[in-house]
């Protein structure tokens, strides 16, 4: 079997911009300070994640934002966001890596009358300002119909299923795996394979547990990964046992470089969008800022994205 290697490209381009600087000397100009703890900055949808929320920031001059990297650790972003607070930003936004692990921190900048909007995951309390984020049940069931249409149609389904896990201390693989269950759940022609495992929604846990998996099964019709880069990592995986052609594969978050372009050659037969909130998370801040009603939650839409639209998102985003 093939060995392979997974080169974290992103890391490179990401480090050396300034926009990851956890301190910020405000500028005389700027009217209004914004904070962002964010989760992680090596994740590929995190990657894009900050680079719409910078994108946004740059075309408001009296904005200064500043986002801080939790490195993947809860007890670090604790920190970031209490230093946030420290500071004295006029509007903190946050996206969890833990729900749990979150809340009191949250309610500690609520507490000292800081705005906060939650980004993506959600916390365990109702008394944040805003939540921003897609539908994890919605893109699930998705994923679910689709996933009965391609076995065979509701009731007539048939196959062995691999679900590929995100995080599983995370809110979004709960919903994602609620939302499959289901339209997949009603098909007693549908057999999962295996047990939740957790993949922490990185690419190379995705490789091994489906390598590891294929030893195990003969026959695996159609894998469902929480996220894309799970979900091609177990193509990859199958591939390296030539295996790849006998099965379909699912993915989750739609990024035109990454699912939209392994669906446009044919490596993931679907990614389901899950929309980035940050550009979002800045309108909504600024409106704050400027006495606004916003509103308790705004979800954002989804959409299949398979054959039959990925060329031309591709196009639509300057890759093809």
């Amino acid at each position: 079997m093939k060995r392979r290697t997974f080169i974290k490209t992103s890391v490179v381009a990401v480090a050396s911009s300034t926009v990851f600087k956890p301190f910020h000397i405000r500028a005389e100009s700027k009217k209004y300070r914004f904070g962002f703890s964010q989760v992680t900055i090596v994740e590929p949808w995190r990657v894009q994640f900050n680079k719409d929320m910078k994108k946004e920031a740059d075309l408001h001059p009296e904005l200064d934002l500043i986002i801080t990297d939790g490195q993947d650790k809860t007890e670090k972003q604790v920190a970031d966001v209490e230093n946030l607070i420290q500071q004295g930003v006029d509007v903190l936004l946050i996206s969890p890596k833990e729900s749990a692990g979150l809340t009191g921190v949250t309610l500690k900048a609520i507490d000292a009358g800081i705005p906060v909007i939650i980004l993506d995951r959600n916390v365990n309390t109702d008394k944040y300002t805003q939540f921003i984020g897609g539908d994890n049940v919605a893109i699930g069931r998705a994923a679910g119909e689709y996933t009965v249409k391609l076995l065979g149609g509701p009731g007539n389904a048939k196959g062995n299923i691999i679900e590929l896990w995100g995080g599983m201390g995370t809110q979004p693989a709960h919903d994602r795996h609620d939302g499959f269950e289901e339209f997949v759940g009603k098909e007693s022609g549908i057999k999962s394979l295996l047990q939740p495992i957790d993949t922490d929604w990185k690419q190379p846990r995705g490789y091994e547990v489906m390598s590891t998996a294929l030893k195990s099964f003969d026959k695996v019709d159609l894998v469902y990964g929480h996220n894309d880069p799970v979900a091609y990592g177990a193509y990859l995986a199958a591939k390296d046992a030539g295996r790849e052609k006998e099965m379909k594969f699912l993915g989750i978050d739609g990024l035109p470089n990454e699912g939209v372009t392994w669906v446009a050659k044919g490596q993931l037969t679907a990614t389901f969008l899950y929309p980035t909130p940050g550009a979002e998370g800045v309108r909504q801040g600024l409106k704050i800022m400027k006495g606004d009603k916003v509103e308790k939650k705004i979800i954002l839409p989804t959409k299949t994205i398979d054959a039959s639209n990925a060329s031309e998102i591709l196009k639509e985003n300057g890759l093809a």
